[in-house]
């Protein structure tokens, strides 16, 4: 009853009328202007704050009217995030528990603030045994560091040091945490540096790699375990060291499976990408379909996740000439009441798979199954051939795999005038507008293009092919999720059709 009387008085102090927050009641309201920002924002349709302001009310974003609202907008969601629901399935246990004692250390915060020291330290050893349970060293501190104290208020001396302990053991804990999550942001900045810089720090990052197996040799911390997979996960793809990749992913499937209490699903999640990412580099076709079909089980559907795990999986059916089952990957993602509410990015690569599945279909010569089912597809070829392709400079390489199928397609019908129309177009970006360093792989492949065209297209004609050809084989194919190291198709492959298409 104590507890009780303590809060009902700070609260009869210092209660608000109304707590604004978004709710399914909230959301009922359709002609509500917060739901409609809400809306809007969730569909993708707002991009900035003029887009926002132009829509909601057909003013600039300066306007008050709209300064208002954004700021209440803003501090309505804040509210909101104290009231998430955490029992969604593909919620874990251990994120659950962390959400609830964060959330309940700003209740303890205030209680102390308020004066209600009884109440703050009755929740805070509540909260301690759920922190105990799953090692949570920065909230086992926090916690005690205020038990301790109220134990020297109270003279309970046996709970004092008993506190004292906890703040001793898991402060070395927390230090070791804290040097695992430096360790793993070191090699996190330079994982996107291009391919030839990445084997440089080959010393730098085993010293990493050596640092956290002796961290997890002394502290069975799962912060720290889940960083020294991690570290070594992206160690091994930094050095395209993709069959050592796939043994460290599952080393941490294992630990894993064999401490559920620790099972984080973003962790699980991460180290199954990393496997697809094997799996395409290696074109391993059998064993990413095994991994891909199991991890979208897992996942939730229509999530960023699942779309991130499709894309693997229809680059791995593009690089390994799986196209039907790439054409099937396509219509589930596209498919999905979700997909409208992705990146203008996430779109154009899809609409880019598209491109290349009925590129393909049409030249390929046998047809089959594949060309039976483009064919009942809404997607206009002819108007793809003829469209301009114009895509702001972020998505300037999907841009040039829009194009280099448009060659594909005029090659197929001897339509030699359009096919040096394209190449002259990639020709001036990769001088003007493709950073070599960025873009060297592509680079390298325009000017095989360029060879092509000084050839007539004529396959007996054709030289100087051989250098760029090898710079294509020696500096391999790398994705890491990033748009300019995107390939629909390997550009070697792709020689290789032109080549096949010519002769």
């Amino acid at each position: 009853m104590k507890n009780l009387i303590e809060i009902s008085k700070i609260v009869t102090k210092k209660k608000v009328r109304k707590i604004e927050i978004f709710d399914d009641n909230s959301l009922r309201h359709k002609n509500s202007k917060f739901n409609e920002f809400y809306e809007s924002l969730m569909g993708g349709k707002f991009k900035n704050d003029r887009d926002a302001s132009t829509a909601l009310y057909g003013c600039s974003p300066t306007d008050d009217k709209y300064r208002q609202l954004k700021s209440r907008f803003r501090k309505r969601l804040l509210n909101t995030l104290f009231f998430l629901d955490i029992n969604v399935p593909s919620t874990s246990n251990y994120d659950r528990a962390y959400y609830t004692v964060n959330k309940d250390w700003t209740l303890v915060k205030i209680l102390l603030s308020n004066n209600a020291n009884f109440t703050a330290a009755t929740l805070a050893r509540q909260i301690l045994t759920i922190a105990l349970k799953f090692q949570f060293a920065d909230i086992i501190v926090n916690w005690c560091r205020i038990l301790r104290k109220e134990a020297s208020l109270t003279n309970d001396e046996k709970a004092f040091e008993e506190y004292d302990q906890y703040i001793k053991q898991y402060s070395n804990i927390l230090d070791a945490e804290i040097r695992s999550e430096e360790l793993y942001q070191r090699v996190i900045i330079n994982y996107y540096k291009p391919y030839q810089k990445t084997t440089s720090l080959r010393e730098k990052i085993d010293t990493y790699c050596d640092a956290l197996i002796g961290l997890s040799e002394i502290y069975e911390s799962p912060v720290v375990i889940y960083n020294m997979y991690l570290v070594w996960a992206y160690r091994h793809e930094m050095l395209y060291e993709f069959e050592s990749l796939l043994d460290i992913c599952n080393r941490a499937e294992n630990y894993i499976t064999e401490n559920p209490l620790f099972h984080q699903e973003e962790k699980l999640t991460t180290f199954n990408l990393k496997k697809m990412s094997s799996f395409l580099h290696l074109r391993d076709y059998k064993r990413g379909k095994i991994n891909a079909e199991k991890c979208l089980i897992s996942v939730l559907e229509g999530s960023e996740k699942w779309f991130e795990f499709l894309e693997y999986y229809i680059l791995l059916c593009f690089h390994t000439q799986n196209f039907e089952n790439a054409y099937a990957i396509h219509t589930k993602a596209t498919t999905n009441n979700k997909f409208k509410s992705l990146s203008t990015s996430s779109k154009e690569k899809w609409y880019c798979y598209e491109a290349y599945l009925n590129v393909l279909s049409d030249i390929d010569e046998d047809g089959g199954e594949l060309k039976n089912n483009i064919n009942k597809k809404n997607f206009k070829l002819n108007k793809f051939v003829l469209d301009p392709i114009l895509h702001h400079r972020e998505l300037r390489i999907l841009t040039v795999h829009l194009v280099i199928a448009q060659i594909l397609y005029y090659l197929k019908k001897r339509s030699y005038g359009n096919v040096t129309e394209k190449i002259e177009r990639l020709k001036g970006y990769s001088l003007r507008q493709l950073k070599k360093e960025d873009y060297f792989r592509t680079t390298q492949f325009i000017r095989l293009l360029q060879q092509l065209l000084k050839s007539g297209y004529k396959s007996k004609n054709l030289s100087n092919t051989e250098k760029y050809y090898n710079r294509l084989l020696k500096h391999k194919f790398y994705y890491r999720g990033l748009l300019s190291e995107i390939e629909i198709i390997p550009y070697e492959n792709v020689w290789d059709l032109i080549l096949k298409i010519i002769n």
